[in-house]
């Protein structure tokens, strides 16, 4: 499995028990959808390496507790601690009208009511306070901000993103 095929679910942020067991932290609104699962998958050495899971249960709203199959003792745990845990885009909850995943719109062309398209989205910026549509216009680079008010419409359909932005914004960079 590829990286770029998963998503980024948590950390394995400490150990728990002298059994092996280890504490996932969560990086989600929703950990209770993630309680039951059989599988993750760790980064260990930026290779995504699949862990079965024999129990677990959620711990202090935002942890996981796990015990993974073959991992029996403090020193493997101690192994596993700060590395990443990923799973498949394939389990992602699905999401409707205009709430999204960052990695769906990216290739989607953005609009403007007023200006129509002007350009592709080709990444989002998250590292601000305030994330950020990365838009290339022919070779120009344009940064939109994701605020709920621009936001019109997702239309999955024809891969747009549909924005009622301030007038000046766009311009200014073209």
């Amino acid at each position: 499995m590829r990286k770029e095929e998963c998503f980024y679910l948590g950390k394995i942020a400490k150990k728990f028990s002298f059994k092996g067991e280890v504490l996932v932290y969560l990086d989600t609104d929703e950990p209770e959808l993630y309680e039951n699962l059989e599988s993750v998958f760790v980064e260990c050495n930026k290779h995504l390496v699949p862990f079965f899971i024999e129990t677990s249960s959620l711990h202090k709203n935002d942890f996981l507790r796990v015990r993974f199959e073959d991992v029996n003792n403090e020193e493997e745990a101690d192994a596993l601690v700060g590395n990443a845990i990923y799973l498949p885009l394939s389990m992602l909850p699905k999401l409707t009208g205009n709430k999204f995943y960052f990695h769906e719109v990216i290739g989607f062309e953005i609009e403007d009511q007023r200006l129509g398209v002007f350009g592709k989205i080709t990444s989002i910026n998250d590292s601000s306070a305030q994330p950020l549509f990365e838009v290339l216009n022919g070779e120009v680079e344009i940064l939109v901000p994701m605020i709920d008010h621009f936001l019109v419409k997702i239309d999955r359909e024809n891969k747009k993103v549909i924005m009622n932005l301030p007038e000046g914004l766009v311009e200014m960079y073209l």
